[in-house]
């Protein structure tokens, strides 16, 4: 069953554009508050998996309002490129890198990520947080990253997951299904949007089950690290062909 923010007939896609749509002016806020500033640490961790690699061309999909490209610029890479469905956060996040004097550095564009408008083998890197449980059939979109990834290119997911202890994970389900949405329907006046973010993470195929599938799609070397927890996960994949 295909989880959807608002239940209508339109696509899960359409619907993820709206939903961001809705909820873009007050995302960043929200995103932090809710985490208690924890997402900051976890994109700070993500990028630090390509400091080896050290990519010059990166691609970050679902960038959002950018904050995981600005995060990529700790690597010195001559350009970071993001790409994401929603209007209205890439109209946040180029006011943003405005602001930071950083349009030298990273380009925001709109783009469907099951249908990336780069050539193949194109980039050194390829990140994306919390978006792949976004995606409205995430095979595509997986084998879609592969094929744009240089040879040798390292994938980087950041992606929230399932703790499975216990007191975690009572705790968590609370948060997520009853403080999440009320705050998120306050601050932000879009009520589905915080009650799909539970949905969406408690369908997605997280741990093993994801590590699998990006096998699947033709990644190598893949490797998966829960934090805090196991509320989030770093997943890191290679492109060997």
């Amino acid at each position: 069953m295909t989880v959807t923010p608002y239940k209508t007939e339109a696509s899960k896609k359409e619907q993820v554009a709206e939903m961001f749509n809705n909820i873009s002016p007050r995302y960043d806020f929200l995103n932090h508050f809710l985490s208690l500033g924890i997402d900051v640490l976890w994109r700070k961790k993500a990028i630090s998996y390509l400091k080896e690699a050290k990519p010059k061309t990166i691609l970050d999909i679902a960038t959002g309002t950018g904050d995981l490209a600005i995060e990529a610029l700790s690597l010195n890479p001559d350009k970071v490129t993001g790409v994401d469905i929603s209007e209205g956060m890439l109209a946040v996040g180029k006011e943003k890198i405005k602001k930071k004097k950083l349009e030298g550095k990273i380009e925001l564009q709109l783009g469907d990520s099951e249908k990336l408008l780069f050539p193949d083998n194109n980039f050194d890197a390829v990140t994306v947080a919390f978006g792949v449980r976004n995606f409205e059939n995430l095979e595509k979109g997986l084998a879609d990253i592969y094929r744009v990834l240089k040879p040798g290119g390292t994938f980087v997911v950041l992606e929230f997951s399932k703790p499975e202890t216990f007191l975690v994970k009572q705790l968590y389900n609370f948060y997520f299904n009853s403080i999440l949405p009320f705050f998120g329907k306050v601050i932000s006046n879009d009520h589905s949007a915080y009650t799909y973010l539970p949905e969406s993470v408690k369908s997605f195929p997280d741990g093993e089950n994801f590590t699998r599938l990006l096998i699947k799609t033709g990644f190598s070397a893949t490797k998966l690290k829960p934090l805090t927890f196991g509320i989030a996960t770093i997943y890191v994949g290679k492109k060997t062909g």
